[in-house]
């Protein structure tokens, strides 16, 4: 306990100031790119087994935030996500439903409703999600509306010009104040990591948001790219696992963007098992954001129970 609170201290320490906050973060470790990305890609090419391959795509849908995000979004449309969310395959009921479905504050209400009794949570994008290039009270007031209308979970877009300017401490009061807003809502922290530049910076973004209380760290909006990457959401995981060694508190990572298909989710999977460790295999630490995914974990689990893959018309389109 001792050094738990020791801890706590030096890391108030580390907010107490812009400086401060900047000695830290830049004193965190380097991130070796070249080692980096060939460990990356060397866990992508682990080959597990049938019994696994099965565990491993049911455990996936159960980690899936079915996600909708478009201007031309409907309730309607909402609606048949959220269907698909709590029974992504209508003629099995032994298939899991997803984690979340997410979508705009507007669309919160929608889903809310059409989700009720299911388990399946509501998550809503914030704070003038994709750009995040709004007044605090604006972004605050959109996560206030969020919550209000029921959203379980809350996703915030960083302020990635304060980040990349070095206003470290404008980036962490910022999600002080947001976590605040959000109530008993989760908070998962956005860091449009194909903005950032540099893996360093990456690293430095997840000991930021960690440190200024986010429950999730998340690679990306989805509509800017490269968005989730396999060495990026390594360089969180070992994040989220040295902050838990190092403080007691365990936090999520939530890859979103450009995860199409089975075979890459597994990757990740794999990859969580093996830098982070098994406590994170879990919906309420691991998270995939996606749209198409689910269509073809649909598919595979499918093939693995029938030995044939399934017509095109198997599963709903998005």
């Amino acid at each position: 306990m001792t050094t738990l609170n020791s801890t706590a201290s030096s890391l108030a320490e580390a907010t107490a100031s812009d400086a401060a906050l900047r000695r830290f973060l830049h004193g965190l470790p380097g991130v070796d790119q070249v080692g980096a990305e060939q460990r990356a890609a060397a866990l992508g090419t682990r080959s597990i087994k049938t019994t696994a391959k099965a565990f491993a795509i049911d455990l996936a849908i159960r980690m899936v935030d079915l996600t909708t995000l478009e201007g031309s979004d409907t309730p309607g449309k909402v609606r048949t996500l959220a269907a698909k969310a709590m029974r992504p395959d209508p003629t099995d009921a032994t298939c899991p439903p997803t984690a979340a479905v997410c979508v705009y504050p507007d669309m919160v209400a929608t889903a809310k409703k059409a989700l009720k009794g299911s388990g399946v949570n509501v998550a809503a994008v914030a704070t003038a999600f994709p750009s995040g290039r709004a007044a605090l009270d604006i972004k605050l007031a959109d996560t206030t509306d969020a919550v209000e209308a029921g959203a379980d979970e809350i996703d915030m877009v960083i302020d990635r010009g304060a980040f990349l300017a070095g206003r470290y401490l404008d980036v962490y009061e910022e999600i002080v104040a947001v976590r605040e807003a959000s109530k008993k809502a989760h908070l998962k922290v956005i860091f449009e990591t194909g903005e950032l530049q540099t893996y360093d910076n990456v690293r430095r973004a997840s000991w930021l948001a960690m440190m200024a209380g986010a429950h999730f760290i998340k690679t990306s909006t989805g509509k800017v790219q490269p968005a989730a990457t396999l060495p990026v959401t390594l360089i969180m995981l070992e994040a989220v696992r040295d902050f838990r060694e190092l403080t007691g508190q365990q936090v999520g990572v939530k890859p979103a963007g450009g995860i199409r298909h089975s075979k890459d989710a597994i990757k990740y999977l794999v990859m969580v098992n093996e830098i982070a460790g098994e406590d994170w295999l879990d919906p309420h630490w691991f998270r995939f954001g996606a749209s198409t995914l689910l269509n073809d974990l649909l598919m595979q689990r499918s093939k693995l129970k029938t030995g044939a893959y399934s017509g095109p018309d198997y599963v709903t389109l998005d």
